[in-house]
């Protein structure tokens, strides 16, 4: 086991190939770090640049203009756009997410408890959406070609075809409404039941896409001429599949899996807009008709932040797990 262990570090460049991987790492890093502060002046600036008058809409129509006024004084909103984006900076680098404008608590001590049903949530469907993902992949190849390879691509493409507020809906009417067995409103989000329906929406949302890319990928390394040596030397195809063209296809199967845990997380706004699933997306919608701007700010902010992480560890992944993107020269 050491000498394999040996082998593969002076295959992959020993400490050499190692300092590399850190400094493209560490350009990684500071390039999504550079994306994400991108993504927090966009979000800031499209939450404070929207028409209308932030105090008037918190007070209503009956507001008086001098209520307005010190509504906006209170608010901080009569500061200058640049003082104000400043000021916002400098609290999100402290970890500060501010107060909302329509509880007048901390916008922080709102998100954390969303933010765990978000997770929740999106790890549920991982859990059942990626081993899925695997098992369809390798049956498609091994069956490549036959009814069972078509049926499964025909399937993964109407998976992604399909919208999750259709695949929603579509399941409601179903479980729901002709067969009376789960819930289609997943506000308690306190028992599988509730959890069914959202989770098997995010499913299909991404099981599509990830088994088409994990067949795609163990084509690619079937390919291979050591693959043809294997079933030369009469290994049955499935013992090639599984123990010499799956490891050799895991660097591109485990960056989609990355990239797609990234959109499990983002995308799950409209499954839970949707399910009335109270996570960190209906805290997010819910936020925007209120015009709450600092929880918009934070929500926005902080699914920006997931989504560059995930691409991040996608990129890492994939700098490991293959020299040559170390080294393209």
């Amino acid at each position: 086991m050491v000498r394999e262990l040996s082998t593969a570090f002076v295959a992959n460049g020993g400490y050499a190939g190692l300092r590399a991987l850190l400094g493209l790492a560490m350009k990684r890093a500071a390039q999504g770090a550079a994306t994400l502060f991108v993504a927090a002046t966009l979000i800031f600036a499209a939450t404070n640049l929207l028409p209308g008058n932030i105090a008037a809409t918190i007070l209503g129509q009956s507001a008086t203009p001098s209520a307005v006024a010190a509504m906006e004084r209170e608010l901080g909103l009569d500061q200058p756009l640049l003082h104000r984006y400043a000021s916002w900076l400098d609290q999100l680098a402290h970890g500060d997410f501010g107060v909302s404008y329509t509880t007048q608590t901390p916008v922080a001590e709102s998100i954390a408890p969303r933010l765990a049903k978000t997770v929740v949530l999106a790890v549920s469907a991982a859990v059942i959406a990626i081993p899925l993902s695997l098992i369809l992949g390798m049956l498609a190849v091994l069956r490549r070609g036959g009814s069972l390879d078509r049926g499964i691509v025909f399937l993964m493409r109407l998976s992604v075809a399909l919208p999750e507020f259709f695949t929603g809906y579509l399941l409601i009417l179903v479980f729901s409404v002709a067969l009376s067995w789960l819930p289609s409103s997943a506000a308690a989000a306190n028992s599988v039941a509730a959890l069914a329906l959202p989770c098997a929406t995010l499913v299909l949302a991404i099981v599509g896409h990830m088994t088409s890319m994990t067949r795609a990928a163990l084509i690619d390394v079937m390919s291979q001429p050591f693959i043809e040596m294997a079933g030369l030397k009469g290994l049955p195809r499935r013992r090639v599949i599984w123990r010499h063209a799956l490891p050799n296809a895991v660097a591109p199967i485990v960056t989609i899996v990355a990239l797609n845990l990234a959109y499990l997380t983002v995308g799950a706004v409209v499954v839970e807009t949707i399910f009335v699933y109270p996570g960190l997306g209906q805290y997010m919608v819910d936020s925007v008709v209120k015009r709450d701007v600092p929880a918009v700010q934070a929500c926005g902010v902080i699914f920006g932040a997931i989504y560059v992480a995930l691409n991040l560890l996608a990129d890492l992944i994939a700098l490991a797990a293959n020299p040559r993107l170390r080294h393209p020269k």
